[in-house]
């Protein structure tokens, strides 16, 4: 069973995730009404992986005997000058998760909660993963600069890009 103070802070956790979901989708309905619709596809799996990440969180809790508590969502953003700023708050956001995912697990070492710390053990690998992606997006966008036909060429890469559930979802 789950104490109080590793149960509140997973749901903590989950309205991060949550809120993370909502920032993206955000961002993805931005991108397409500016007629980006690679981006907006980029950003709208960004939306279904968060809100996958708050349902193992959720799953988890209920596994452990815990209690899910759903907060409300804060406002997120809705509108970026550009992809490339909008990558960018993106890397931000992705760095203050995963110092909330490196928050989570020290509690869990402190109460020695060791279920707990090996299910977060994905979520510091996703990190890693999410804060690598942005950079490299950084770095595309940045390459390209103005260059329309690189926009172009980038906007279709972005848009074949797939939701795939994570496996750890059907544990």
């Amino acid at each position: 069973m789950l104490n109080n103070k590793i149960q509140d802070a997973i749901n903590a956790q989950i309205n991060a995730e949550f809120w993370s979901a909502y920032l993206y989708l955000s961002m993805s309905l931005h991108f397409q009404a500016e007629g980006m619709p690679g981006v907006a596809n980029w950003f709208k799996i960004q939306f279904q992986e968060e809100q996958a990440h708050a349902t193992i969180f959720m799953n988890y809790v209920n596994q452990r005997g815990g209690r899910v508590e759903l907060k409300a969502i804060e406002a997120v953003p809705t509108s970026w000058a550009s992809p490339l700023e909008a990558f960018k708050a993106t890397l931000e956001h992705e760095k203050k998760v995963t110092a909330l995912i490196n928050d989570l697990y020290a509690l869990a070492e402190a109460e020695k909660d060791y279920a707990t710390r090996d299910r977060l053990n994905w979520f510091v690998s996703e990190q890693v993963e999410e804060e690598d992606n942005c950079r490299t997006l950084i770095d595309k966008y940045s390459l390209i600069g103005n260059d329309g036909m690189g926009l172009y060429m980038l906007d279709q890469e972005l848009g074949s890009r797939t939701y795939t559930a994570p496996s750890i979802l059907s544990e």
